[in-house]
């Protein structure tokens, strides 16, 4: 592969490289001086390490914490701990639980906290109000729907399942003060979501203020060797590593920190709130047509925390992109890619060809809403009715820009009436993605 189309994942690393016996050896700074790396272990290490960051000193770390697992026989301990105060996840949420099944892949140990006691609070991380307290029939209830959907990436099988409320409800109130007493205030009011509402005057509950050191408490209970976040969950996982050694563990955990996925949009972080998310449950026409959204310079992010590619099949999509190839050609193999891991391989062919059928050759999609046409309407309050317009205004302006169709023919009049129809159905297609089947009563 040409240098010029070396994934930048493969550029991060602050290592010093020689070659030493015909092989590619790392160096390892540490007391007792320069420490040489096998090659599997470096392997190993840039392939996990791949559009993430590291804390500390990044591929050198994580290399030296693989190769002393090696010689101690036993796998790296890596956590997540989620905290379950919704019922469904998106690609966003999967970032994550993608790396995690990375690791059980080389063979490490996964545990997966569900933060029982925690997700009570509410992560006060970006928010800038305090999250309503939830009962724990809601949090189990919520814990169960999560586990559903995980199922379908990590192998649960090997997935060491544990709940912080077991360790955490039982602590008495001079354990809780021996926890506080690790930090200061200054040092929590660092947190960026303290901070801005102390600043801007805004609610901060003692109980808030708390949840880092829960969250860091929860990695002295399980022994982590590495704790996964998103990159706004720095402070709270390097709370983590704070709070090991003050407990007696013998090495404190690495922080690795993976992006926060931009949706649909390109632009905010996916979210429900912002109605740019890609749905884990969604249907592999929904998912599939969402994915199609995404801009083009998303693409390669996508393929990097979202997919089951390897690294090397990445860095190939890279370079041909780079080389001039058809960005769509790609986009498209991405959203087959992500139908086939959600709804199996075939569902992602049918969702590919159902795509191409109605947008390349215009043709109306299999599957899509029917509407009861009971009397004549004009077709502006079919739209509104429908949900296929916001309002009547907007109904009106889509029709008489040109983007409504009545069986594929343009209706250039907002007050058009639609009969009910009276044996086959109709088909009202409003813009490129918006269709529906309109029938009689």
């Amino acid at each position: 592969m040409p240098a010029s189309c070396l994934s930048l994942h493969a550029k991060i690393l602050s290592s010093k490289w020689r070659r030493m016996g015909g092989g590619m050896l790392l160096e390892t700074v540490m007391n007792e001086g320069h420490v040489a790396l096998p090659d599997d272990v470096i392997a190993e290490a840039q392939e996990l390490i791949r559009g993430a960051e590291v804390l500390p000193d990044g591929l050198n770390a994580l290399a030296q914490r693989i190769l002393q697992a090696r010689q101690e026989k036993r796998p790296l301990r890596v956590k997540l701990g989620i905290d379950p105060t919704s019922t469904d996840l998106h690609l966003g949420h999967a970032v994550q639980f993608r790396k995690l099944r990375r690791f059980q892949e080389f063979g490490h140990k996964v545990v997966l906290i569900i933060g029982g006691f925690t997700a009570r609070i509410g992560d006060p991380t970006g928010r800038n109000e305090t999250r309503p307290v939830l009962t724990e029939e809601q949090v189990s209830a919520n814990a169960k729907t999560y586990l559903d959907q995980v199922g379908v990436i990590l192998d649960l099988e090997k997935t060491e399942l544990t709940n912080n409320q077991d360790w955490l409800a039982p602590l008495n109130l001079e354990q809780l003060l021996k926890l506080a007493g690790n930090v200061t205030v200054n040092q929590l009011l660092g947190k960026e979501a303290f901070g801005d509402r102390v600043e801007k005057g805004l609610p901060l509950g003692l109980h808030e203020v708390f949840y880092p050191l829960l969250q860091g408490y929860d990695s002295v209970a399980i022994k982590s060797d590495i704790e996964l976040g998103g990159t706004d969950q720095r402070f709270n996982i390097l709370m983590g590593r704070e709070l090991q050694p003050r407990y007696g563990l013998k090495t404190a955990q690495l922080a690795m920190l993976l992006p926060l996925l931009e949706g649909t949009d390109g632009e905010k972080k996916m979210s429900k709130t912002y109605n740019n998310y890609v749905g884990l449950k969604e249907s592999p026409t929904d998912m599939f047509g969402k994915v199609m959204r995404i801009p083009d310079s998303l693409i390669l992010k996508y393929y990097e925390l979202t997919t089951t590619l390897s690294g090397s099949e990445i860095d190939t999509i890279d370079c041909a992109i780079k080389g001039g190839a058809n960005p769509m050609q790609y986009k498209e193999q991405l959203a087959r890619q992500l139908v086939g891991q959600y709804h199996g391989s075939g569902a992602g062919e049918k969702a590919l060809d159902e795509w191409k059928r109605v947008h390349s050759e215009r043709q109306a999609p299999e599957d899509m809403e029917s509407y009861v046409v009971a009397e004549p309407m004009p077709v502006f309050r079919i739209m509104t009715a429908a949900k296929l317009a916001d309002s009547s205004g907007a109904a009106k302006r889509l029709v008489t820009d040109g983007g409504v169709r009545l069986d594929g023919e343009p209706v250039r009049d907002p007050n058009f009436v639609i009969e009910p129809p009276q044996t086959e159905h109709r088909v009202l297609q409003v813009g490129r993605r918006k269709w529906l089947r309109l029938v009689g009563s």
